[in-house]
């Protein structure tokens, strides 16, 4: 069995990938799915974050207010690092738990969609091979402000906080490149690495 570690720079097409490797066998647990859930109304995270950050950053839903905390993370690198330390592990648990249930349903490819994977060290322990998507940042911000509707500067901002492309690349593995507009091009790139993830 291969677990793989899925990595890129927002907007460099993870999803799509990781949808690609699913149709092909894949197991795909989700990093931002999964953060998604806990900081959704009634989510573990919720509280955590309340009591470290104050009531103001829970939206009138229960949920938390993804906007006042993106722009708070992103301008203040304390706050960001005291969110992850909240987030991460519970991420951690929760992709223990179905990689689990993966291993038990007979699963020969693992993929952890993660696009924190190399600022993570941990990260990098719990996989076998690390397949990074990459492409140009110019195309990460048409992608993100096209699907979005954020600022290009936000975008921007996002991008700065990640790990570089070339920090991402030496990281690798396998690199996939995904600067142009064909699917076509991208499903044969997927099915040539699919092949060495035992799909």
């Amino acid at each position: 069995m291969v677990r793989l570690g899925l990595t890129g720079g927002i907007g460099s097409g993870k999803s799509t990938v990781a949808g690609l490797l699913r149709v092909r066998g894949a197991t795909v647990i989700d990093a931002d799915a999964i953060s998604r859930e806990l900081t959704a109304a009634g989510g573990l995270a919720v509280a955590l974050i309340a009591a470290a950050f104050g009531a103001d950053f829970i939206d009138a839903t229960g949920a938390l207010d993804r906007d006042k905390m993106r722009r708070a993370s992103f301008s203040d690198a304390d706050v960001r690092l005291r969110l992850e330390a909240i987030i991460h592990p519970l991420v951690g648990n929760a992709s223990a738990q179905q990689e689990a249930l993966a291993i038990a349903g007979g699963s020969n490819c693992i993929v952890f969609d993660i696009p924190l994977l190399v600022e993570s060290r941990r990260w990098r322990q719990r996989v076998d091979e690390v397949l990074v998507i990459d492409c140009p940042e110019e195309v990460q911000i048409t992608r993100v402000t096209a699907r979005s509707g954020l600022e290009p500067t936000v975008v921007r901002n996002i991008i700065a906080s990640q790990a570089s492309r070339v920090q991402r690349v030496r990281a690798a593995d396998v690199v996939l490149f995904n600067g142009g507009d064909s699917l076509d091009q991208l499903c044969q790139e997927v099915d040539q690495a699919a092949h060495r993830f035992g799909l």
